[in-house]
């Protein structure tokens, strides 16, 4: 967590306490998913026959891949069937890692401190160091 996450979690737990959230409106309702009013109204039905279609922004399939590795070299029930065809997934899978958070930090939309962390664990792991 770097210190501008901590910034903001300690603002947020202040504010909770001094009773700044509450009775704010839609408090305790589902999030409304499909309010697309931030979206420029020439784009709406755009954006809408894209998801529809089951399209996400690259960024979002780049996620998705990212957590189905980490949990591929989590997976310590794979390596009971043959160990070296499991360890050559696994280092295929970091290898793969490693491209997927360089290319989304290269991209500058999101930080990765927190799953860089994380990828640093996966490397531990799979490498032997501890």
């Amino acid at each position: 967590m770097d210190i501008i996450d901590k910034i903001a979690e300690t603002r947020i737990l202040e504010a909770i306490e001094n009773g700044e959230l509450d009775n704010l409106p839609g408090a305790g309702r589902p999030l409304d998913l499909t309010d697309d009013s931030a979206v420029p109204e020439e784009l709406r039905v755009a954006y809408r026959v894209l998801k529809n279609a089951g399209f996400v922004p690259p960024e979002v399939a780049k996620r998705a891949e990212l957590a189905d590795l980490q949990r591929l070299l989590f997976d310590t029930e794979g390596a009971t069937d043959d160990a070296s065809d499991h360890d050559v997934d696994r280092r295929r899978a970091a290898r793969r890692l490693s491209v997927l958070m360089a290319e989304l930090e290269r991209s500058g939309s999101t930080h990765l401190g927190v799953e860089d962390a994380y990828y640093q664990k996966i490397v531990r792991r799979v490498t032997g160091d501890n």
